[in-house]
């Protein structure tokens, strides 16, 4: 497929030229680079948003920083094959093998929803790579703990009803996941566009139905094997940033964080929700950006 098209209401909100990387597996994934030098930002999203999540956080930390931002397959601008291996052992190949194209020698990580599990699977592939360390309502480990209206969108019959027949997932993402503050309708437009028929959400459903919930889940060894190499860093500068209105990744997670980093700073937003880039972001914003 060739890359897709920016629609001219998107650019003021999106104004980048993505590039365009071919995976291990033959899918083409959309990334943003912005910035120069072999040391970047290595920003990764979850599910359902994409590059878009991070476009304040690119544009502010580029002048200073490289800011390498991809669209995992599936997701935004990438490829949306029906028959891709949506498995979190995928994913991480494809970042591995991209950060691994681009030549970069350092990469601070950026990570929120399941971005955590994919960035800290490559961290722990990589560890001599890994810089600054900046997490954003997400984690890395297994959980026991998942909302009941996630558990009915994993389920097969229904569950992918909801979440491709009727944009179940994503659709109501853009008003749950926020509290502070309200999308404009050209943010919420952004963050659901590349998600407009049954053929392009074939991720998002994919990405819950990948969430592991125990051991006879494929993706559980993967999951505890991240969770495992988290140790390894409790040296590195960390920073937290979490809202507390977020109904999924909530303060069990917060918690969980602030246990296997304890070196990390940690700000604490008790009413910004999932979204918690774009529901608390000119204050947040800034600070990772001076952060990193």
């Amino acid at each position: 497929m060739s890359p897709v098209e920016i629609p001219s209401w998107l650019k003021p909100l999106y104004p980048f030229s993505p590039r365009s990387f071919t995976t291990p597996r033959g899918a083409r994934m959309s990334y943003l680079d912005e910035g120069q030098g072999s040391e970047a930002v290595l920003m990764l999203h979850g599910n359902p948003t994409w590059s878009f999540y991070y476009r304040e956080l690119a544009q502010a930390v580029a002048p200073r920083l490289r800011s390498v931002v991809p669209d995992h397959i599936g997701m935004g601008l990438s490829d949306k094959p029906q028959d891709y291996p949506y498995t979190l052992a995928t994913r991480i190949d494809d970042v591995a093998a991209l950060v691994q194209s681009l030549g970069l020698t350092k990469a601070h990580l950026v990570v929120h929803d399941w971005g955590g599990a994919i960035g800290f699977g490559f961290a722990t592939r990589h560890p001599e790579l890994i810089g600054r360390l900046v997490i954003l309502n997400t984690a890395a480990f297994p959980s026991p703990h998942i909302p009941r209206r996630i558990a009915l969108c994993k389920t097969r019959g229904l569950g992918t009803a909801i979440v491709r027949g009727a944009n179940g997932f994503a659709g109501p993402a853009v008003w749950m996941a926020m509290n502070r503050r309200k999308l404009s309708v050209d943010e919420r437009r952004g963050f659901l566009w590349p998600y407009d028929t049954w053929a392009n959400r074939v991720a998002v459903d994919a990405f819950v139905k990948d969430i592991p919930m125990d051991a006879s889940h494929p993706t559980w060894a993967t999951l505890e094997a991240v969770a495992a190499g988290l140790a390894q860093f409790r040296s590195h500068p960390a920073l937290i940033v979490w809202g507390g209105k977020d109904f999924c990744f909530n303060d069990y997670f917060y918690r969980e964080w602030t246990l296997r980093l304890p070196q990390a700073e940690t700000l604490y937003l008790a009413d910004a929700g999932h979204y918690v880039l774009a529901d608390a972001n000119t204050e947040v914003v800034p600070k990772i950006a001076n952060f990193l």
